[in-house]
């Protein structure tokens, strides 16, 4: 069977004495549409952040494509984060799309998205500019480039932080409730970008508060609750027939 894209095994993650993730394990294969979905609070957000190796998990083990990331581990079954220059490393095949859309104000869109292509992949400025804007194509921005985010939509400035993502051809693309800052308006011009990108056959993990959006793309679906995944199954199945109470319960006050 193929190795998953990536696969996480019992990952804890405190915060203080708050333990935010209680032993979880995810693993998401190429071309799958996962959807995260469950309260507030619940840890979904810290799971991505953990599998962009943007935080250390305070246990259990990551790996892309089979090989442990994020962390060194030690003949005595522990470990320790991996150095920084390591980190950076790791991260690349992995694209993140937050809930704020983190462009540079300074840069045009076109600048945003050809930035990490020549500060992190040394690609030639020329090449950079032609993949920036075939990508800000793909996401309905090609009469854009020239913008600067203050003179963009906050949809539209979701959409190049999506371009910015996807230009770097990713193994697997992370988006963190990226809906949630916009005007109700603006959030299907951005969820029809990422239905677009699934229908491509990009892997994806979503967590959303979009239900109907989560039910339509994914492939599968957890529910978490207190940081741990109570289901996790086929939307069909956990939408008709959710096997925990708890599910059933969240499930009634968002529809």
């Amino acid at each position: 069977m193929q190795l998953p894209v990536i696969s996480a095994r019992g990952i804890i993650k405190r915060y203080g004495h708050d333990e935010v993730l209680r032993g979880v394990d995810y693993d998401i294969h190429q071309g799958q549409v996962k959807a995260i979905i469950g309260p507030s609070g619940s840890g979904k957000s810290t799971l991505l952040r953990l599998l962009a190796l943007l935080e250390h998990a305070d246990g259990g083990s990551i790996h892309l494509d089979g090989d442990l990331v994020g962390a060194r581990a030690h003949q005595n079954g522990s470990s320790r984060p991996a150095p920084e220059r390591i980190l950076s490393r790791q991260r690349r095949p992995v694209g993140m799309v937050f809930q704020k859309f983190n462009l540079f104000p300074h840069l045009t869109a076109l600048e945003n998205v050809m930035l990490a292509q020549v500060v992190v992949t040394k690609r030639h400025k020329k090449e950079a500019e032609e993949r920036a804007m075939e990508t800000l194509a793909r996401v309905g921005l090609q009469n854009h480039g020239s913008h600067y985010p203050s003179e963009l939509s906050g949809g539209q400035q979701q959409r190049v932080a999506i371009a910015r993502a996807v230009v770097q051809q990713p193994r697997a693309l992370l988006f963190d409730e990226p809906t949630s800052a916009l005007d109700p308006e603006l959030v299907s011009e951005v969820l029809r970008v990422m239905e677009s990108l699934a229908a491509e056959g990009m892997t994806m993990v979503i967590v959303t508060h979009e239900i109907a959006f989560a039910r339509k793309v994914a492939d599968e679906i957890a529910f978490f609750d207190a940081g741990l995944i109570l289901e996790q199954s086929a939307p069909l199945s956990l939408f008709e027939n959710p096997q925990h109470e708890r599910t059933r319960q969240f499930l009634t006050h968002v529809s």
